[in-house]
């Protein structure tokens, strides 16, 4: 079991998805047999030390029936007592989750003043140079040794399109919405001293996102998604043989499990009605230099959830169904 707790963390801190069959030939060796056994003893391991737990990712063709079909196949099901035939729901791939309640991880992200300046002060006395330093948040949570925010930022972005774009988007679509936030297909995300690349271009990032799991990029007609097939092809060049095809982007797996759609439709929510309230509380401070007041309407109106629920539904909608929570 302990074995496969430190191949397990081995395997996250590379952000690489744990196969059972590599934990059968890496860990177990010949007591394959015993991988049931070995799991729960190595989960409760990780519950108790570092509040983390295995999750096995559903298999794609699993979860395109299950968002096809929605509730109603479900209670169907329920009122029946009839199991039609599904495809399996696991894929014999996992993933390291946190088990930590999302108030204290929200709590923990959060900027304290008195943890801000020690840490503004604890970096001076050190005497490092200003690039090397890194970006100070004052949170528990240490942002700037651990994850790439800049990357975590896009992906969380890419997800969001995709989302509100009916659950897939054409490559074209994609890279066309990225070049309007400054991300040109033969531009560049910049890393923090964590990496081993001061840079990353794009392209290379969307290919470390699909291996890991966090999205999908698929032929056009090989998505079995109900109403995710496009008609429209981009136009074919001759200078690459992948422009011949047209394909399109859906979340991988491990975004299903890791990130969940409820959770990108908040993001967005909760990023347009702030910065709405903003710009709101800019133009009446230009009108006629009420600022204090302006902005406590706005926080009002953010407090009562009015905005971000409008919001929220309307994302949705754009998305075709009920938004799922992490699997």
């Amino acid at each position: 079991a302990s074995d496969l707790v430190r191949f397990a963390l081995f395997m996250e801190h590379k952000r690489t998805l744990i196969r059972r069959e590599d934990i059968n030939k890496k860990v177990l060796g010949s007591n394959s047999r015993s991988f049931n056994s070995v799991l729960d003893r190595a989960q409760k391991l990780l519950r108790k030390t570092f509040a983390m737990e295995l999750v096995e990712l559903q298999s794609r063709n699993y979860r395109e029936q299950d968002v096809a079909a929605g509730d109603d196949l479900q209670e169907a099901r329920n009122a029946t007592g009839v199991k039609k035939k599904t495809a399996a729901a696991g894929s014999k791939t996992y993933i390291l989750r946190s088990t930590l309640d999302s108030v204290i991880i929200e709590h923990a992200a959060r900027t304290d003043e008195r943890l801000y300046e020690e840490q503004i002060a604890d970096a001076q006395e050190d005497g490092e140079d200003d690039d090397d330093i890194p970006r100070t948040y004052g949170s528990i949570i240490s942002w700037s040794s651990s994850d790439q925010l800049g990357a975590l930022g896009v992906l969380h972005t890419i997800l969001a399109l995709i989302l509100v774009n009916g659950r897939s988007m054409s490559d074209l679509d994609l890279r066309a919405n990225l070049k309007r936030l400054g991300l040109s297909s033969t531009g560049s995300l910049s890393m923090n001293a964590q990496s081993t690349h001061k840079s990353l271009p794009i392209d290379t990032y969307l290919g470390q996102l699909m291996k890991q799991g966090y999205i999908d990029r698929i032929k056009l007609g090989e998505t079995k998604a109900t109403g995710s097939k496009r008609s429209r092809a981009p136009a074919a060049t001759q200078a690459n043989p992948d422009e011949n095809q047209a394909f399109e982007w859906h979340w991988g797996h491990r975004s299903y499990s890791e990130i969940g759609e409820q959770a990108i439709a908040t993001f967005v929510a909760e990023f347009m009605v702030e910065r709405n309230r903003d710009d709101d509380a800019e133009e009446d401070d230009q009108e006629d230099g009420r600022t204090t007041q302006s902005r406590g309407k706005g926080r009002a109106k953010a407090a009562d959830g009015g905005g971000n629920k409008k919001v929220y539904e309307a994302i949705e909608r754009a998305a075709g169904g009920n938004l799922s929570n992490i699997k």
